[in-house]
């Protein structure tokens, strides 16, 4: 997994992606492969759809019969067989409707299922880069509501449609054996039926576009809201974060309201047109009785008949209402989907052996963005096997940039950087997540017992195995006087604990990967002098037969480090001992002495 960046780059970063782009651009279509996945299942879809159609026209035929036999003088005990017929064809119908709607549901869930899977791993094999711009609420609403809203179209849509077009032909042939001058009218009123929508499909997706945009922004803001709240509370300012609440909540029940006029309109239009057909088709039907044209008998059996075609139409109108919206989810779904890989996996590539894991970057040029600033101009460095480097350099210098290569969240412009003698760009990324862990300076803990958001390194490790790993990281004491111990729940976001021990179950993941090369990025936030000296011994024991790369920006660490590499403008301007570099490097006195002034 390419997770575990928890903060900002260097300055001069502009990789935001920009929300235009993120849409597919036929979105509907682009839901048809997966439709189409289980052909049987889609197959099993349609014909349960045409079934209960089929089945309800034939017993509001059936009824029509009936009643016409009945005016005509004819008995009931005459049309016996009808009868028997319209009782067993109105079980069915509902035996069908069961059908329909069980298979329908069952076959869409399974196809969400696998839609936010997928969804998933367009934001994995995307990250950092392409999600770093992203509000983790407008994500959210991609991952489950907008993907919720796709099963209008796998549940309501593709098979109905299919479905309501044959049984409408099918009806439609049925009237013009009687007489084809009704089926005629009746097959008009259907095109008209089926054409509403439509003709507004373009303002439709506009407005679906809108919407699903600003509910989206509305759940980011809720989210930003809820994590935010004891910032809210501590500075007085959630009446000013509720006025912001109210203003986007306004905003989207705007979108929502045009939304709803539209959909108001294609629904009155299309009730006119089945008013129409209420009276046009008995007229038409009833003519051609009095021209002697066709028997009063099959006079409710026709008129039955075209009004019945016209209700899979009209139900399939009422879904393509909701279109606009569905589209708009399923290209905010869609687009994250297909999102490009940050960087090219060589997966099938054999995994090398590292036997000595130095670190190596070589004439490594690098930026953000294209046509952005140059963060990494020219790089050289090298880091020795079992060394331990601190990289030193003031914000925007270079240092998490040259870690977020290492660890190939982006790959170098030009140049190489290369652990063991290898390109990491011929490493298969799991060989590199293997040889290479980092501590992030913000660590993210789950809502898991601090064993498992320990075990997230390794999930095969024993609980020997996680309990060693928080013993070198000093971590075992705190965690044994947890309530629950190893089995205490750390909270959202690793709530119940402090930074310092966070920090310190961040290192033990890192020891239980076991790693050769560990890439740490010192915590700044205020660590009280306890959590700080814990954090350093824990940073001590994990040195012990690793590679390690520190972006420092503590003075202690500077100090314990074995050579100091110093970043300047994207360029390495000093290495040596951090004596060495004090003695001899301006640049490097400058920066220690305005880091002494600003604590």
């Amino acid at each position: 997994m390419t997770h575990g960046h928890g903060h900002g780059h260097d300055a001069g970063h502009g990789g935001a992606p920009v929300d235009a782009a993120d849409r597919h651009p036929r979105p509907l279509r682009g839901l048809l492969p997966y439709l189409l996945e289980d052909r049987v299942a889609f197959a099993l879809v349609v014909l349960s759809g045409i079934a209960f159609s089929a089945l309800l026209i034939a017993t509001s035929a059936l009824g029509a019969w009936l009643v016409g036999a009945v005016l005509t003088g004819r008995t009931f005990a005459d049309e016996a067989p009808v009868a028997w017929a319209l009782g067993a064809s109105a079980v069915l119908t509902g035996v069908a409707a069961w059908w329909q709607s069980y298979i329908g549901h069952d076959w869409a869930f399974r196809i969400l299922a696998g839609l936010r899977v997928r969804l998933y791993d367009g934001l994995e094999r995307a990250t950092p880069g392409r999600i770093l711009g992203k509000r983790t609420g407008d994500l959210t609403a991609s991952a489950m509501a907008d993907v919720e809203k796709t099963e209008m179209f796998f549940a309501h849509t593709a098979g109905d449609y299919l479905g309501a077009v044959l049984v409408s032909l099918a009806s439609v042939g049925l009237i013009a054996a009687l007489d084809w001058r009704t089926a005629l009218v009746a097959l008009a009123l259907m095109v008209l039926v089926a054409v509403v929508p439509f003709a507004l499909a373009g303002r439709a997706a506009a407005q679906g576009r809108a919407l699903r945009g600003e509910l989206g922004a509305l759940n980011a803001e809720a989210l930003d809201g809820v994590q935010g709240l004891r910032e809210l509370v501590t500075f007085g300012r959630g009446d000013w974060y509720l006025a912001r609440l109210v203003r986007r909540t306004r905003a989207t029940a705007r979108h929502g309201a045009a939304y709803a006029r539209r959909s108001g309109l294609e629904q009155a239009v299309t009730d006119l047109l089945l008013a129409l057909g209420v009276i046009v088709v008995p007229l038409t039907a009833a003519h051609q009785v009095g021209a002697g044209r066709l028997d009063a008998r099959w006079l409710p059996v026709l008129i039955v008949l075209a009004l019945a075609s016209l209700g899979p139409i009209a139900t399939v109108s009422a879904t393509a209402r909701t279109l606009g919206e569905v589209r708009a989810a399923a290209g905010r779904v869609l687009a994250i989907i297909g999102y490009p890989a940050q960087v090219t996996d060589v997966s099938t590539a054999a995994a090398p052996e590292i036997r000595e894991p130095d670190v190596r970057f070589e004439n490594v040029r690098f930026g953000y963005s294209a046509g952005g600033p140059t963060v990494l101009d020219g790089v050289d460095l090298h880091v020795r096997p079992g060394e331990t480097v601190a990289l030193v350099g003031r914000s925007g210098a270079g240092k998490t940039t040259c870690a977020n290569l290492l660890l190939r969240f982006w790959d170098a412009a030009s140049g190489r950087v290369l652990i063991g003698g290898h390109d990491v760009r011929d490493l298969p990324l799991r060989a590199l997540r293997a040889a290479v862990t980092l501590v992030p300076q913000e660590v993210y803990l789950f809502n898991l017992p601090v064993r498992e958001n320990i075990r997230l390194a390794r999930p095969s490790a024993t609980d020997a195995e996680v309990e060693a790993a928080a013993r070198a990281a000093i971590a075992h004491e705190f965690i044994a006087a947890l309530p629950q111990g190893y089995d205490t729940p750390c909270g959202e976001r690793g709530a119940r604990l402090s930074g310092g021990q966070r920090q310190r179950i961040a290192i033990a993941r890192a020891l239980l990967n076991d790693a050769p090369v560990i890439v740490m990025d010192e915590a700044v936030s205020s660590l009280d002098a306890e959590n700080e000296k814990a954090v350093q011994e824990a940073v001590a024991s994990a040195r012990a037969g690793h590679t390690m790369i520190t972006i420092a920006h503590r003075l202690s660490t500077i100090r314990a480090a074995d050579r100091v590499i110093f970043l300047d403008g994207g360029r390495v301007a000093g290495t040596g001992t951090h004596e060495r570099l004090l003695a001899g490097n301006p640049g490097y006195r400058d920066l220690l002495a305005a880091q002494a002034g600003s604590g």
